[in-house]
């Protein structure tokens, strides 16, 4: 095709051209343009095809990453730089999708990218979200959430014409389905990722995110993970997930009749892959809809569990949900007597109470329904995975060695350093080939190139090239100022206790203190965090109050601020991701050891040029064993030490506060009369409380050896030529973290689709 053609031709119909279109107007035909070349793609063909169920699909925007793939990106930048303007602008018009939050959603992202370039038959299946998680304004000192829609007429979402009753105990719901396209990387497949939403969805609430949950019929769609500190948020979670496996189910089964098989061929052509255990209701409505076309139980649930395979994401048991089955008999009475006679099944394999599905308070585990139920089971890491199979899911493991495997996550290279960090996919272009953006092993050829210090002198340039970007993107969308010849030091993720940004905001203030009394670094400092705490979670919340009155104390101190900087961007996304990833220094990944399942945060840092800083958790552990202790920077409790610490009740932290005369000069400032007079006080009185008094996720335990690390590391900086090589083996080992890789090892073990 013709994209100059196309796109003159699309504007002319809208009453304008090339030469005169606004942004927004641009960014509307590029849409229209993109999404008919996708409609002329069709998806990958095979036997067996997999439905990939999520909670949430962290997808981005899509211009730029759909035109890189359908291989229009170059005429597009080309076409539009020939006519005043470029794609960068335009792509600034585009809303982010509010169809995700966090690792998982942005996991279940990368998945379909990968599904789709290596010419999989497989589709992605979710709810259309309208307001997402929710809109973070940092504005008053604190977090408050906001609507934040990105529906609008001009939009990536088609609507297919089909939909499913789901039916309710409350009565029957219709699920409209919508398709958004998944091209594949310049293959000509386009899957698809197929979400469902009511009817007669409800308007963005007035005042913040406050809604009546009670309304199912209107407000199923609006938000990502309702307040579940309420019981009707709670249900309303449960309505969320039914309507979304239901709906799935009933398209599954209709796509296979159109297929030309029957209901008892289910497990012959179809993979159905259920993304942590919010879809795990899949199983008991795949059941009952078998049943209803005339299967006998016990075959129906056979044939189910040859079907479904799950992935663990977290041994959290905040995240391992559990359900009062009053609360399923009221939102989905149809499979009630299913999951009983589930749990009857689970009981005659073990009599094990810790493997039961439905307990002695009528409570249902849905990752024992997912771990009993299907045939395959994975964890995300060799550590979680190690951590799963040898302490939380033991008797799982002992019941069922042959289920357990695991699969290291991944991220795709072709969003997150050919799209996010041109200059660094040119520069490895220029030395190894463009192989890498489809086999990204090939990384590694980088370490044999003949001019490896040229190399790592133009790491270097790139590196404060995206560092100056950020400081300009910063500047412009967030109001804030950075200096790019100090150190970025970033940690980006979901405000969570066990990610611990405590334990960071503990280094930000002994730092402080440090500079205070004249011991300025060699190089200023600039500690990038970005996060969002979920609405109900408190202690998430006053962290971020804790960091947001750091920064104003610190930028308010002359003596201070011209050596260190402590930054909060607001409503972190993966656009933001996309500007803040390339231009980092130092990777912040400094979970308790144990609790992060893997983390992909990390591979993207890495693929980057990034250092991590971190604990051996999650896939840091496989990181430092690419790179090699001297190219990254390790501290904390191992994770045998810490499980240990928590099944002995053995960790204090009122005793090293008050034992370590240093770490306590630092927890007390935050109920000082300085940082109270620029923060929240009754948040930081809580952070304060909960440091002395419990700190669940020991941040005080590791804070002394943390603190040590972060100084080693940000003295090591200053050898630039050594610190070009730590780039340089970042990057060249990368590689392993494609999820092109970790897709093969999911089909090649579990889903063997085509």
């Amino acid at each position: 095709m013709n994209l100059e053609t196309s796109l003159a031709s699309t504007l002319d119909a809208m009453g304008t051209n090339l030469d005169q279109a606004s942004p927004e107007q641009l960014f509307c035909a590029l849409l229209r343009v993109t999404r008919d070349v996708e409609l002329k793609q069709k998806p990958a063909q095979g036997d067996r095809k997999l439905y990939y169920l999520s909670a949430e699909f962290l997808i981005g925007r899509l211009l730029r990453a759909n035109l890189q793939n359908l291989g229009l990106l170059d005429d597009a930048e080309r076409i539009l730089a020939e006519h005043g303007t470029s794609l960068a602008e335009v792509e600034d018009r585009e809303p982010e999708p509010s169809l995700g939050n966090g690792g998982l959603g942005r996991l279940a992202a990368c998945f379909l990218d990968s599904i789709a370039s290596l010419g999989l038959p497989g589709d992605g299946v979710g709810l259309n979200y309208h307001f997402g998680l929710f809109r973070q304004d940092l504005s008053q000192g604190v977090q408050l959430e906001k609507p934040n829609p990105w529906i609008e007429p001009d939009s990536w979402l088609i609507e297919t014409g089909s939909s499913f009753t789901v039916p309710f105990g409350s009565g029957d719901l219709s699920a409209r389905m919508f398709d958004i396209q998944i091209p594949g990387y310049k293959n000509g497949v386009c899957n698809r990722l197929h979400l469902f939403d009511v009817i007669d969805p409800a308007p963005a609430p007035e005042n913040g995110i406050a809604f009546d949950a009670s309304d199912v019929a209107h407000q199923l769609t609006s938000f990502l993970y309702p307040d579940d500190s309420t019981e009707e948020g709670r249900l309303l979670r449960i309505y969320q997930q039914y309507f979304m496996v239901s709906a799935g189910a009933q398209l599954i089964l209709s796509e296979l009749a159109e297929r030309g098989h029957q209901p008892s061929e289910l497990d012959r052509y179809v993979a159905i892959h259920i993304n942590d255990t919010h879809p795990s209701m899949v199983i008991p409505e795949m059941i009952r809809l078998l049943m209803e076309d005339g299967m006998p139980f016990d075959q129906a649930a056979d044939v189910v569990e040859r079907t479904c395979a799950y992935t663990n994401h977290t041994i959290l048991a905040e995240a391992l949900e559990t359900w009062p089955m009053r609360f399923i008999e009221q939102v989905a009475p149809g499979i009630v007597p299913i999951i009983r006679k589930l749990d009857e099944r689970a009981r005659s394999r073990s009599n094990d109470e810790r493997v039961a599905v439905i307990d002695s308070s009528d409570c249902v585990h849905m990752a024992h329904m997912d771990v009993h139920f299907c045939h395959a089971v994975n964890g995300v890491a060799a550590l979680h995975t190690h951590i799963l199979t040898s302490s939380e899911m033991r008797p799982f493991a002992e019941l069922y060695p042959s289920k357990f495997s695991n699969k290291t996550n991944g991220i795709t290279f072709r969003r997150w350093l050919l799209d996010a960090n041109p200059a660094l996919a040119r520069c490895i272009t220029e030395r190894i080939g463009d192989g890498w953006v489809t086999d990204a092993q090939q990384l590694s050829d980088l370490l044999s190139v003949a001019d490896a210090d040229a190399l790592t002198g133009e790491l270097e340039a790139i590196k404060q090239h995206n560092k100056r970007a950020l400081a300009s993107w910063l500047q412009r969308t967030q109001g804030i100022k950075v200096d790019p010849e100090s150190v970025f030091d970033i940690q980006i993720k979901r405000m969570h206790q066990y990610k611990r940004q405590q334990m960071n905001a503990l280094y930000a203030i002994w730092k402080y203190l440090h500079i205070k009394r004249g011991n300025v670094p060699t190089r200023p400092v600039t500690m990038i965090f970005a996060a969002k705490a979920a609405p109900a979670y408190e202690l998430a919340k006053d962290t971020i109050a804790l960091l947001l009155a750091l920064s104003r104390l610190i930028e308010q101190d002359p003596a201070v601020s011209p050596w260190l900087r402590l930054v909060m961007v607001e409503n972190y996304n993966v656009t933001a991701a996309e500007h803040l990833i390339p231009a980092a220094d130092i990777s912040e990944q400094i979970s308790l050891a144990s609790k992060e399942a893997s983390g992909t945060s990390n591979m993207k840092f890495m693929a980057n040029g990034a250092v991590t800083l971190g604990t051996l958790d999650g896939a840091n552990v496989e990181i430092a064993n690419l790179v090699g202790r001297e190219n990254i920077y390790l501290f904390g409790r191992s994770s045998e030490e810490v499980i240990k610490l928590y099944e002995t009740d053995g960790y204090h932290p009122w005793d090293l506060w008050q034992h370590d005369p240093e770490m306590a000069e630092a927890i007390d400032f935050i109920v000082s009369p300085e940082l109270l007079a620029c923060g929240n006080a009754a948040a930081l009185a809580r952070v304060y409380r909960d440091f002395v008094a419990k700190d669940y996720f020991m941040a005080l335990l590791d804070a002394r050896e943390y603190v040590a690390t972060k100084e080693r590391c940000l003295a090591d900086y200053e050898d630039r030529a050594a610190w070009g090589r730590k780039m340089l083996m970042n990057i060249a080992t990368s590689g392993f973290f494609s999820s092109d890789r970790t897709i093969r090892e999911y089909n090649d073990e579990i889903w063997h689709l085509g």
